[in-house]
């Protein structure tokens, strides 16, 4: 049971925001990585009033199942955390119990709602802003080839459930086991479809593959043995790609994919390295928003960190571009569009959105 506040507490003491992170054990450097990131968010934003206390979640579900009990027993307003989807489907139901609104680093979907939030960097929806780029350029048939993975199959499920409302049609699917040493080329060839009134026309225009590294590589490599030139079909992708090394595969050069907005998140970097040393894992900048938001609701009166608070439809604006936290626990992230060059780093093709167009 969590622990329970031992009497009322002042109306005007400080706020204080608890962090979940693995201080211990093999995920200890990411975890300081991600406590110097809310250090940092902590320093540019917070005014004194403002208290953050670290807890070790130990990268384990008994670890933040105890964490959360350390945080609770010393009345945090807000729980920033944990990282791991073991540790948050431990800490969630306790924080919930508690009343205690929760944001974690988490991408898993099964543990939110109730106060509970997951701000990951969400595979469906980047795979749908890419999408749904191509559409505006005139590409609206999509093609989907996945690994049989859970991320390929969040992708697909996706992609079903909202791509026709924007008007992106699925033109074929297929599935790959990613750890296959046999050819794929027959599960790409399945995606072609044959019409001799249209020689040249395989069935769709855009084709997503939501993989990453040198399975990434190996997948676009065959593709064009197959009957789908990259130069005609646009490929895309999602988040995977950033550090892909897509590149080197000449298929890849001048694909798409969506991610955060780059010149924030490089900013991000610089500052967190100017502070810290080194350059940050690609997750700190999860820990600075969450604490930025933290901070930003401190200090508003009255202080509030409930889910109303929290799920305001104009969203935030954070490193990684605009975010809004909905009421179902997911986070809603505006991204850009980058395209892949062959040498040279990726280029930012179309800018995140300054603004979410529809409240909820």
């Amino acid at each position: 049971m969590p622990a329970s506040p031992a009497g009322p507490l002042p109306s005007n003491r400080s706020a204080v925001v608890a962090l979940l992170v693995p201080l211990s054990g093999p995920s200890a450097p990411l975890g300081a990585a991600l406590f110097n990131a809310a250090q940092l968010a902590l320093f540019e934003m917070a005014d004194n009033s403002f208290n953050l206390l670290p807890f070790d979640s130990k990268g384990s579900a008994e670890g933040a199942a105890a964490a959360v009990q350390q945080a609770l027993s010393q009345h945090a307003d807000i729980i920033i955390g944990p990282l791991f989807s073991v540790e948050a489907k431990a800490a969630a139901p306790l924080a919930r119990q508690a009343g205690v609104s929760m944001l974690s680093f988490t991408t898993d979907r099964t543990v939110v709602g109730g106060g509970v939030y997951a701000l990951g960097f969400l595979p469906g929806q980047q795979a749908l802003r890419v999408a749904d780029y191509a559409r505006s350029v005139n590409r609206p048939r999509l093609a989907i080839l996945a690994p049989s993975t859970d991320y390929g199959r969040i992708v697909v499920d996706y992609l079903s459930n909202n791509a026709p409302a924007l008007g992106i049609s699925i033109s074929g699917l297929q599935y790959y086991d990613p750890n296959a040493t046999t050819d794929i080329g027959l599960t790409i060839r399945h995606l072609v479809k044959s019409d001799p009134r249209r020689p040249n026309d395989v069935g769709f225009d855009a084709l997503i593959l939501p993989d990453e590294g040198q399975h990434l590589r190996n997948v676009a490599a065959q593709l064009p043995q197959q009957g789908i030139d990259p130069a005609q079909i646009k490929l895309l992708g999602t988040m995977l790609w950033e550090d892909s090394r897509a590149g080197n595969e000449p298929a890849l050069a001048g694909g798409w994919y969506a991610a955060p907005p780059e010149a924030s998140h490089t900013d991000f970097d610089n500052r967190y390295t100017k502070a810290f040393g080194g350059k940050p894992p690609r997750l700190a900048s999860l820990a600075y928003d969450a604490t930025a938001l933290a901070a930003v609701l401190a200090r508003r009166p009255p202080r509030d960190f409930s889910p109303a608070a929290l799920n305001n439809p104009l969203g935030f604006a954070g490193v990684d571009g605009l975010f809004r936290l909905r009421p179902d626990g997911t986070a809603e992230r505006g991204y850009a569009i980058r395209e892949v060059q062959p040498n040279g780093p990726d280029k930012e093709i179309a800018p995140a959105p300054a603004a979410f167009q529809a409240s909820y």
